[in-house]
């Protein structure tokens, strides 16, 4: 796991671009404390600071061709590099090393960007070709490996990196972007390929770029249209579970890979407790599990989290996050925000618990609730859609009517007036599914700038899912937007910030293209959503477990808003802090927070915490 940066320039004398590659690899040092490299080639500079996980004394990077052509700097790991090693070597490659470097780029040279859906795991990588004087980009097909793009408009200049604040080192004059602060009040994040910035980019899920010649082409490698189908579906639900335990056991030995030790954030619930079973099974001593919780019981797994690890034999860490704390914590925790997110506390706490527990590599469930089904939204929308062809026919007037009444009211009927007003289909109900702000709300937080589309990749999305069945159809919404956009971006944020690799072993394209070949039913069980995946495990996880309602990770938010956070809050809310981000309504900032005092809202306080980081983020943007 890495940092990775690069600066190609027409016009910047080698020298000057080293020193620029400098600055953003020192923006990454949190990335990659292990190790650092940088090699200038023709027009380009490459950089990176390295986290060692896989051969930790022979993967030292930019790593070169034999022949000195091709030139790569990677972050992330490739889980089948084994497998693809041995691929090689019948075809006439010999290799000095046993790293996943050495064969990624091995595998590039040989296959170009077909390598792409051969690759297992997680990436982001930038590979020069000297003789072409081109540059390739990738990132894996969920986007669990983060990587940001600049071109200036003449073609003489591009940068990337890993994190946009080490673009910041690169160049400057970085626009804010309406629109994206919109979507980030929206969705938590801004959907790829926009990002806060009008001159970056983010490089989409399953998605390559060839730079040459001073021009960028993007090309979408995979998504769910362009998934392999070569898994031949299961006789019956029976062999589907037997099925399912091996590809689980198949991804968790996948997963743990490493040459440093590795753990499983542990929750209470059945995803984690399935992973660290499978994975407590796979390893020669106890493993390592981690788990934050709550002095408020009424929130907190801990005790669940330690009778799992207990029941599997675990070295278990533990600890409680308080509001105090975490009131403490609010400047560091701004300070490695790449984006304004209204997510990721509980991500920064595990993670920062994991470092100090010793382990560089970590296992997270992330991934299970999107496959098998136990959102709400797979619940609601199928419900909604029985109601869409009656809305439709009621006459506009009244369908008006109706709008208006809910749009002032509690959080879930203020998506519910989004629903009425835009949703025609499940592709609509899908993106409606997931806006923390409704339209009518942030066009009163920002005066009018914003349009009133559902999601900026509604259209693609429907494409890409032209053959899927509602369950598929919510469940690929899930994976491509919030995990992929909000979940996986904040996980990679706040676990590198504590020089952690975090693996996602359910986000696993082989699994995921495996289930895909399956009919949904076998998954969608709303009755008792995770059935299946709990009868695969059920040998592994403890008694009673399966059948437990499902909590879901909410943190104790709204009562810390009243009380411990509610000092930042009311900062960041006044008049001049409001004014000073330089882009929401005053007076509406305010008409919203005191709304929110008024009212017990349980689902209000996200809107309302993710206005103020993000009002709090512009701040510490603007007095740097």
């Amino acid at each position: 796991m890495c940092g990775i940066v690069g600066h190609f320039s027409t016009c910047a004398s080698p020298a000057d671009r080293s020193r620029i590659v400098e600055r953003m690899c020192a923006a990454l040092l949190h990335r990659g404390p292990d190790d650092g490299g940088l090699i200038t080639k023709g027009p380009i500079t490459l950089g990176i600071r390295r986290l060692a996980v896989i051969d930790p004394e022979n993967g030292h990077q930019p790593w070169q061709s034999d022949d000195a052509r091709f030139t790569l700097v990677f972050n992330g790991a490739i889980l089948n590099f084994r497998e693809l090693r041995a691929e090689l070597e019948a075809l006439g490659r010999s290799f000095r090393t046993d790293c996943d470097t050495e064969v990624l780029l091995a595998a590039f040279i040989h296959w170009g960007e077909a390598c792409l859906p051969r690759l297992r795991g997680m990436f982001a990588f930038a590979v020069w070709d000297d003789q072409l004087q081109q540059l390739f980009l990738a990132r894996d097909a969920f986007g669990i490996k983060p990587l940001y793009l600049r071109a200036n408009p003449s073609g003489t200049d591009l940068w990337f990196a890993s994190e946009i604040r080490a673009l910041q080192q690169g160049c400057d004059d970085f626009t804010l972007d309406p629109q994206a602060l919109c979507d980030t009040l929206a969705f938590l994040a801004v959907p790829a390929p926009r990002t806060l910035y009008r001159e970056v980019l983010s490089l989409r899920p399953g998605e390559y770029a060839r730079w040459k010649q001073g021009r960028l082409e993007r090309v979408r490698y995979w998504d769910f249209s362009k998934r392999a189908r070569t898994d031949a579906a299961c006789r019956d639900a029976t062999g589907f579970v037997t099925e399912l335990r091996a590809r689980l056991e198949d991804t968790v030995r996948a997963h743990l890979i490493a040459d440093v030790p590795v753990g499983v954030f542990l929750s209470g619930g059945l995803d984690s407790a399935l992973l660290a079973g499978l994975a407590a099974r796979a390893v020669t001593r106890p493993l390592q599990t981690f788990s934050i919780g709550f002095a408020e019981a009424g929130y907190s797994e801990s005790e669940q989290a330690a009778a799992t690890a207990r029941h599997l034999g675990c070295d278990h860490h533990a600890t409680i996050v308080t509001a105090k704390r975490v009131a403490s914590d609010l400047d560091r925790m701004l300070d490695a925000m790449d984006q304004p997110t209204g997510d990721a506390l509980n991500t920064y706490y595990a993670s920062e618990l994991a470092a100090r527990g010793g382990v560089k590599v970590v296992l997270s469930g992330l991934g299970a609730d999107e496959l098998f089904g136990s959102y709400p939204s797979f619940r609601q929308i199928p419900q909604l859609q029985r109601y869409q062809s009656l809305w439709r026919w009621m006459p506009r007037s009244l369908r008006r009517g109706v709008t208006g009444l809910t749009a002032g009211r509690s959080t879930r009927t203020q998506k519910m007036a989004d629903v009425f007003a835009y949703a025609n289909d499940r592709h609509d109900l899908a993106a409606c599914s997931r806006r923390v702000w409704s339209t009518r709300s942030l066009r009163s937080l920002a005066d009018g700038r914003v349009s009133a589309a559902l999601h900026p990749g509604l259209a693609e999305m429907r494409a890409s899912l032209n053959d899927a069945d509602t369950f598929e159809t919510i469940s690929a919404w899930e994976l491509q937007t919030y995990m992929s956009d909000v979940l996986l971006r904040d996980s990679d944020v706040m676990s590198m910030r504590h020089s952690l690799e975090l693996r996602v072993p359910f986000a696993d394209r082989p699994l995921v293209e495996w289930l895909w070949s399956q009919p949904s039913a076998w998954r969608n069980t709303p009755a008792q959503p995770k059935s299946a995946l709990a009868a695969a495990g059920a040998d592994v996880l403890p008694p009673g477990l399966a059948g437990r309602p499902k909590w879901g990770f909410t943190l104790p938010m709204n009562a810390w808003m009243r009380a411990e956070l509610r000092p930042f809050l009311e900062d960041t809310f006044t008049a001049a802090s409001v004014g000073q981000s330089g882009f929401f309504s005053v007076k509406e900032v305010q008409a919203q927070w005191q709304h929110f005092l008024r009212r017990d809202d349980a689902r209000g306080w996200s809107r309302l915490w993710s206005l103020a980081v993000t009002i709090a983020f512009l701040n510490r943007r603007r007095s740097r």
